[in-house]
């Protein structure tokens, strides 16, 4: 899992179950060559997730961070909680494929993991995939727009029969 992230600045935050996982994908990206800004918590005590991955979602969104990574147990009340910043398109995945294809199609920026679902081995390959995937565009881009679109106001409601 060589990554090339010389100066790629990734944002990451958990609460207390995604706290040791943390640690160890924050070690691994450094030593990929990223800077690595962490918004904590600083240990197991339980905490409220929101207060850690709302500021990696503003972080990414306002581009001081290329890309973020929120954990919890399951991951998903921090994907939700980060896809609340807009500009953020959080994605949770649960393996290497579905971290491509959040990056490659949808061009997610936030990645969400579950702690308590996976294993650390598995958990930097989908790190690693996720870091490395790049947007494909093309018909992918229309979806995006519409996405930044929603994020404004627009509705598509009318157009959902179609």
């Amino acid at each position: 899992m060589n990554l090339t992230l010389d100066g790629v600045v990734i944002a990451i935050g958990s609460d207390h179950a995604g706290f040791p996982l943390k640690g160890t994908i924050a070690q691994y990206l450094e030593g990929e060559g990223a800077v690595v800004i962490d918004f904590g918590t600083n240990s197991e005590e339980s905490v409220d997730y929101p207060l850690y991955c709302e500021p990696v979602g503003r972080a990414v969104a306002s581009g001081v961070a290329t890309l973020g990574v929120v954990l919890g147990g399951s991951g998903q009340g921090e994907q939700i909680v980060a896809n609340k910043v807009i500009g953020v398109r959080a994605a949770l995945c649960w393996n290497e494929l579905s971290a491509r294809l959040a990056r490659s199609h949808n061009d997610a920026n936030v990645l969400a993991l579950g702690a308590r679902l996976l294993g650390d081995e598995l958990a930097l390959a989908i790190v690693a995939a996720f870091v490395s995937g790049v947007f494909d565009g093309g018909r992918h881009e229309r979806r995006i727009q519409q996405i930044h679109q929603v994020e404004e106001g627009v509705s598509f409601v009318q157009n959902a029969s179609r």
